[in-house]
């Protein structure tokens, strides 16, 4: 199955490029800002969320810097929540192209999740100045983020796969996926420390949430200067694996039935 998918990203690669900059031209089409808006769309959802969450409901994390402590878990909940967002979508929207010529279907979602990748990146440089403006500052462990955000990408093509071919069967998902990502919202630690719920097994279930993984094996590194633990960068490996290959299988089930959902 994955070595269907490289195949197809080699065979297909230019396809996929100007798909991705097809999203990128839609996007900041007749933007006075453009790909600014990259760089001060998170800041300014960090200051909203700080004041609030910080101010309001007085948040606070243990020994570590609150901003810093945010813009980490916002960082990579966001980029999950717009990929799998627009990959839910994407088969749905090519109909039309997809009735005119052949072309493997994986391409749409993979190119959503890609597209939002590159914007995704440019997110980490005002990641970087608020560790950076905070004293939070760097250690060598950061050469291991990668490996998180490798995962995190595998883990979101996997929901984007699965989301995109239910889609196409059932569209209340688009509506009912848009409050199951509020409720993932609030379960996943991003303004506040797990250590502050209470319920013992809460915490064991909220553990469990993959994100979670992706984001406290960030947050290891970023904001403790440590390496993190064996189990978890096996279970940010395995959590993403599961999830590509189970969404890569549904996909290829259920995708030469799309046509008859037009």
């Amino acid at each position: 199955m994955i070595g269907q998918l490289t195949l197809c990203a080699r065979k297909y690669g230019f396809l996929l490029q100007e798909l991705i900059a097809r999203d990128f031209k839609v996007k900041y089409k007749r933007s006075a800002l453009g790909m600014l808006w990259s760089l001060l769309y998170p800041v300014m959802m960090m200051c909203v969320m700080a004041l609030v969450f910080q101010n309001v409901f007085r948040f606070t994390t243990q020994g570590v810097n609150y901003l810093c402590y945010l813009m980490t878990g916002l960082t990579l909940f966001n980029y999950y929540s717009e990929a799998s967002n627009l990959a839910m979508s994407s088969v749905v929207a090519n109909f039309a192209l997809i009735r005119k010529v052949y072309m493997p279907k994986y391409i749409f979602p993979l190119s959503k999740c890609l597209f939002v990748g590159i914007n995704f990146l440019l997110t980490l440089l005002p990641l970087y100045a608020v560790i950076l403006l905070t004293g939070t500052g760097l250690c060598w462990q950061h050469v291991l983020l990668p490996y998180a955000f490798v995962c995190l990408l595998g883990f979101t093509v996997g929901m984007g796969f699965a989301l995109s071919a239910a889609a196409v069967f059932l569209r209340d998902l688009f509506y009912i996926y848009g409050i199951v990502l509020t409720i993932w919202t609030y379960l996943t630690p991003i303004m506040y420390d797990l250590s502050a719920v209470g319920n013992t097994t809460l915490i064991a279930l909220m553990k469990c949430n993959p994100l979670y993984q992706y984001i406290d094996f960030a947050r290891t590194i970023i904001l403790y200067h440590t390496t993190p633990a064996p189990r978890q960068f096996l279970l940010c490996a395995l959590s993403a694996a599961a999830v590509l290959i189970g969404g890569a299988a549904l996909f290829r089930a259920r995708q030469d039935r799309f046509i008859y959902y037009i």
